[in-house]
């Protein structure tokens, strides 16, 4: 039977000007070399830039280990190599590696010792290499002023207008010795399918072989056993599944998942190897139907229209080894809570994790795949078009098996730049990546995966006679919002899928003086221009207060000011492409996560606070969604209904004053079909304000309650706000509820000012005159009442006014 025995402990890195020191396994050097004390935590202050020669510096990794010897193959595999390494083992070099992305086997029978070993695994600059590949090969147009796009590597360690740059080395991925005799079951590929209420498991199996002669296959799920005997490397085990309980998104039903076991014996039956996994019974289809509009973009599992509710997602961190499953659990958690029903695994980062997947599988937590190109053109030369092409095959069976796994994206707006970034006068005749997305990436799919949609990139129109981000056709980006225009703008967009649209905005205070030294905190303060990374990235975040919101006086009011920009921007986004279904189809905003400390996209900041943005998008991504939407120049109510049941709805919708009075009112009401969106007009003396800068609308259904405002808070004269605060505690945990006097335009309570273990259950709130709300403090019922019932922690709109 084969045996595996990890190799992580008793290692030791050596580089440059550094000894050896201790090192971890899986890891990398930058977390080894902090933990040793010799660098500062790069995440810190301006620290980064000081450890730029971490990146530039050969490294070796170095073990001793004790071996018994034994009968039969023993290889050396490696999950995963950070990045050009060589791998020596007692003096004998085994092989040269340059692919963070794949997993390397080598077979050591003829170099093992019994008793002592010495493995040794150097790893060369990987600036040195890409610099190489670009003079070898002839430069290429990219996003950033690094050379990603010349070696398989995860392109953010290079930096991103979020990300640090911070270029790793390691063994990044566990690493050991398998020992086996006869055969090994090489690679274990399943195809759970569904159809006419059936479901199909079919299993491809290879085989890699010592001895030949005939063995033993067999593929056990759901009670069903099937089994077959075999002289060759190849092999397909089908079984069928009666009635299977289906896996479902979250919100669509029950992610029940079957254990599937394969399993290979030798010629007298004895056991050889094994293999287990959870799989899930479900379709997945993409709907890309042209009709009027252009063509539809959407996703069927089991054959309905499932509306994507999604975030993009970035690396958790930096140095991987610090993403732990519990880790990702807490950060599913809160994708989860926020009515999150869709990951998408951006390509300037890694093929995320069997942790990753398993914990989507069973949250029901859909993903969408993208292969490791981004924002670059990238060379299809040797060495890159055979590493690319083991890399997909490899990370493509590899997650098969993942019923959350909905679809593969070829790249990360690679299509778009070479149309639009004037890389095609760039370039010239230079490849820049098309046979990949094109021909080599849909063929391994098609091949190696073919139960699941493959998309050549993000965004992609998927026609050759369209521009690539044509919102009528495919996926879009919109980031025209943000970088040049102001966020009511998406409105004017009528997109198929959204696969990325954002706005910025500081991480929470506590995060910030966890992070910076700068006494005091500015926006212009070293610390903060080091941990803003996008260009002119605060120029842009004024430009938004600018246009919606009065002036900051200081500090805390433009920290405020800037998280509830980005709140409102991702909410008026989110709700406009949710009020277009059937049409659109889906909305991923950018971005859920972050990777350290930093002013970004994010609605979770690096230490895994929630913004703001979080809590809107907790509102705005609710399967049951009402919202006044403009139509033909005036306000109307729009009901979305995301949910499997039928929506009886009945609403009322007043026009106020700011001090309460009802002007005009009106109950509306119809019956929203699960899946599905429906416009309510409004008549005139509802929906057009006498005057817009004291008038405002407000549509309450049971729990839910949408807002409009005629003018920008920046034109309003808010009165000051006037409240009662009442606190008590409760266990570890406070609660604080405020009555309003007035209207309260937009409360926040950020009691991480004052303890940065506590959180706020809900934010982003309004009040009318006479009305309550109560906030949970978790974990603090030893704050100061008064402390946490005032500014800085206790903000609103009126504040400013």
């Amino acid at each position: 039977m084969t045996s595996y025995r990890a190799l992580h402990d008793g290692w030791a890195v050596t580089g440059g000007d550094v000894d050896s020191v201790a090192a971890t396994v899986p890891g990398c050097v930058h977390t080894d070399l902090l933990t040793a004390g010799l660098i500062d935590d790069p995440y810190l202050d301006e620290n980064e830039k000081e450890l730029a020669w971490i990146g530039h510096t050969d490294w070796v990794y170095e073990t001793v280990f004790q071996h018994a010897g034994g009968d039969g193959r023993t290889d050396l595999v490696c999950a995963g190599l950070d990045t050009v390494a060589t791998v020596i083992l007692n003096g004998v070099e085994l092989g040269r590696t340059a692919n963070m992305h794949r997993g390397y086997r080598f077979d050591v029978r003829d170099v093992l010792r019994e008793g002592e070993n010495q493995l040794r695994v150097r790893f060369g600059s990987a600036y040195a290499y890409a610099q190489a590949q670009r003079a070898r090969l002839g430069g290429r147009p990219n996003a950033y002023p690094e050379p990603f796009n010349f070696i398989r590597k995860m392109a953010c360690n290079f930096g991103w207008d979020w990300g640090p740059t911070l270029v790793t080395a390691g063994i990044w991925q566990p690493i050991g010795l398998q020992s086996w005799s006869v055969a090994r079951l090489a690679e274990v590929r399943p195809q759970v399918t569904v159809a006419d209420g059936a479901g199909l498991v079919e299993v491809r199996v290879r085989l890699e072989r010592e001895t030949p002669g005939p063995v033993t296959l067999a593929a056990t799920a759901a009670g069903r056993r099937v089994a077959a005997r075999t002289e060759g490397d190849e092999a397909v085990l089908s079984l069928t599944v009666e009635d299977p309980r289906l896996w479902w998104p979250r919100g669509y039903g029950d992610q029940p998942r079957y254990d599937l076991d394969v399993t290979l014996a030798g010629p007298d039956d004895e056991p050889l190897d094994s293999w287990t996994r959870k799989v899930g019974f479900r379709s997945v289809r993409l709907d890309t139907t042209p009709d009027g509009g252009g063509s539809a973009f959407t996703l069927h599992v089991n054959d309905v229209p499932v509306f994507v509710r999604g975030v993009n997602w970035i690396p958790d961190d930096v140095f991987a080894n610090r993403v732990t499953r519990d880790r990702l659990a807490a950060r599913f958690a809160q994708a989860v809570d926020a009515n999150v029903n869709y990951l998408r695994v951006w390509g300037g980062g890694r093929y995320e994790s069997e942790d990753f997947y398993d914990l989507a599988d069973s949250l029901g937590l859909m993903v969408g795949q993208d292969f490791l190109f981004a924002c670059a053109a990238y060379p299809e030369e040797e060495p890159f078009a055979t590493e690319l092409a083991a890399e997909a095959r490899e990370n493509v069976v590899r997650l098969s098996s993942h019923p959350s796994l909905m679809m593969w994206t070829g790249n990360n707006e690679n299509i778009w730049g070479h149309a639009d970034w004037g890389w095609v006068e760039e370039l010239g005749d230079r490849s820049w990546g098309a046979g990949f997305y094109f021909d080599v990436l849909p063929r391994i799919v098609a091949q190696e995966d073919p139960s699941r949609p493959y998309w050549p990139g993000s965004p992609y129109s998927g026609r050759d006679d369209l521009h690539p981000n044509d919102p009528a056709y495919g996926t879009t980006h919109v980031w025209d919002v943000w970088n040049t225009d102001d966020y009511l703008k998406y409105r004017e967009y009528r997109p198929r899928f959204v696969a990325e649209f954002g706005y910025q905005a500081p991480p929470a205070y506590a995060t910030l003086r966890r992070a910076l030294s700068d006494q005091p905190l500015a926006r212009d303060s070293p610390g903060m221009r080091a941990h803003q990374k996008a260009t002119d990235g605060d120029l842009k975040l004024q430009r938004g207060l600018d246009a919606h919101l009065p002036p900051p006086r200081d500090f805390d009011d433009w920290h405020y000011l800037t998280q509830l920009n980005q709140a409102r921007a991702l909410s008026t986004g989110i709700e406009h492409f949710r009020s277009l279904r059937p049409y659109c189809m889906g909305a991923i905003m950018w971005q859920l996560n972050d990777c350290w400390p930093v002013t970004s996209w994010a609605a979770i900041d690096g230490d895994g606070r929630k913004k703001p943005l979080w809590y809107a998008l907790r509102r705005s991504y609710a399967p049951r969604l009402l919202t006044v939407q403009p139509r033909d120049g005036v306000p109307a109510l729009v009901a979305v209904n995301d949910s499997a049941e039928p929506w009886p709805l009945s609403a009322t919708v007043s026009r106020r004053t700011l001090a309460g009075v009802v002007e005009a009112e009106v109950a509306v009401g119809a019956t929203v079909a699960p899946g599905s969106a429906i416009t309510l007009p409004l008549p005139a003396e509802v929906g057009a304000a006498g005057d817009p800068a004291q008038e405002l609308l407000v549509a309450t259904a049971d729990e839910h309650r949408a807002w409009w405002f005629f003018a920008e808070d920046k034109d309003v004269a808010w009165p000051q706000a006037k409240f009662d605060a009442t606190f008590e505690a409760v266990g570890p945990d406070a609660r604080v509820k405020i009555t309003a006097h007035n209207i309260l335009r937009d409360l926040v309570l950020q009691p991480d000012r004052l303890d940065p273990a506590t959180e706020a259950d809900e934010a982003v709130v309004t009040l009318l005159p006479g009305e309550e709300a109560t906030f949970i403090i978790r974990g603090g019922a030893g704050l100061e009442p008064t402390a946490l019932t005032t500014r800085p922690v206790l903000r609103c709109v009126n504040d400013l006014v």
